[in-house]
């Protein structure tokens, strides 16, 4: 048994390999992947049957910042103060963005470019853009759905 470790090499086994996988041989690709598919399946045999088993579904913690018992008006409520904010954010968002508009006419206007045509293009596309935006509700809609929200608010007020 001693002589026949001996003459086993990982070098030579190496050499071995890449001497007969330079030989041009048709079914070397097929070979290999033959090889491979033997020797993963026989690693398969010896994994015992207990480590094959699906993992475990992890536990989901659901965290709710609401109160559990909120009646409908507190969500309505809640959602009101939550539209108001809203809309002072957009209202603020759109005082700046018309200081920045008339910054730049004026910056137009100093360097001798027509200004109110431009302006025109743009109130232009902006109407385009808000009546392709306006989709009307179908009729199967929740009446709710068909109110304002002032209206809406209103009546959760009411």
């Amino acid at each position: 048994m001693k002589q026949f470790l001996r003459r086993i090499s990982p070098r030579r086994a190496v050499a071995d390999f890449v001497t007969v996988w330079r030989q041009p041989t048709r079914h070397r690709w097929g070979l290999l992947g033959v090889a491979i598919a033997m020797t993963f399946a026989l690693f398969m045999l010896f994994i015992p049957k207990s480590q094959m088993v699906e993992p475990e579904m992890p536990e989901v913690i659901y965290i709710s910042t609401w109160a559990e018992g909120r009646s409908e008006a507190e969500i309505i409520a809640s959602n009101c103060r939550n539209q108001q904010l809203r809309d002072e954010l957009e209202s603020l968002l759109a005082e700046r963005a018309e200081i920045r508009r008339d910054i730049y006419k004026a910056l137009g206007r100093a360097t001798f470019i027509d200004v109110d045509a431009i302006e025109a293009e743009a109130e232009a596309a902006r109407a385009a853009e808000q009546a392709a935006n306006a989709v009307p509700l179908p009729d199967d809609v929740d009446p709710l759905a068909r109110l304002s929200v002032e209206e809406y608010c209103a009546r959760a007020g009411g």
